[in-house]
């Protein structure tokens, strides 16, 4: 493990109500979902899991990097793209491949498999931005040599991009053992404010508790999927395919 970087890592992770379907069927496999999915799996399994604290020191982000006040196991432009197939724990690959197979699938369908591909990175690289904006602007130093790891950042923006093509779709969950059943806007419209609102908190909570989750990647991710779908939706550029949903037509 490199002197002075901390084993804690900034985890970027997802809900902890945990959703099982969205209701929707694709027109096509979603090939490129499901190949992100077997990949952050293969480095959990063959690469973490033999020597999980130095994988993560090795493969993870740091913010002090970008404004050259450390140097990192890996140059920033190659380790936020490493980071986002590097996770913490169990619980934590887990729930964000989760989130991934009920929700990507349905992006991937609407956007084209290259696209869908392209987006997922620009996504990822859109929530690492903000985290390290906010952790070098708010953040200590000891902040900023905190390794930041997950795909959620990425998947966040997927998020983004669901809630404006599919919000009328039902998406059926759990909350803790209770089953539920909630519109698209609601279930991921709540999702996000509650990733804003402890946003205000969780840029500190390396230091305060030696570990925590990057709820700025997450208010990044999204709003940048949010946008970018946004714009290539009413251009024309992609299809909401509104006969998969409830409702007619999609608000954007």
């Amino acid at each position: 493990m490199a002197a002075g970087f901390p084993v804690p890592s900034f985890r970027v992770t997802v809900s902890a109500v945990l959703p099982l379907s969205d209701g929707l069927p694709t027109r096509r496999f979603p090939v490129v979902n499901v190949a992100l999915i077997v990949a952050n799996f293969a480095v959990w399994i063959l690469y973490e899991l033999p020597d999980l604290n130095g994988a993560v020191t090795q493969i993870s982000f740091y913010p002090c990097t970008v404004d050259s006040s450390c140097d990192g196991p890996e140059p920033w432009f190659l380790s936020w793209i490493t980071s986002m197939f590097a996770h913490g724990s169990w619980d934590h690959i887990l729930g964000n491949m989760l989130f991934l197979a009920v929700f990507g699938k349905n992006v991937e369908d609407a956007y084209g498999h290259l696209r869908y591909l392209l987006f997922y990175f620009a996504g990822g690289f859109a929530a690492t931005a903000t985290q390290t904006a906010m952790t070098l602007l708010v953040g200590s130093a000891a902040d900023a040599q905190v390794p930041n790891l997950g795909a959620s950042g990425a998947i966040a923006a997927v998020l983004g991009a669901f809630i404006v093509l599919f919000p009328t779709a039902q998406v059926r969950g759990l909350v803790v053992f209770y089953p539920v059943r909630v519109s698209a806007w609601f279930y991921l419209g709540f999702w996000f404010l509650y990733q804003l609102f402890e946003a205000n908190f969780g840029i500190l909570e390396s230091s305060a508790h030696g570990g925590g989750v990057a709820f700025f990647a997450h208010v990044g991710g999204f709003v940048f999927g949010f946008a970018v779908t946004s714009l290539l939706l009413r251009g024309g550029r992609i299809s909401s395919h509104p006969e998969l949903q409830p409702g007619v037509g999609v608000p954007v």
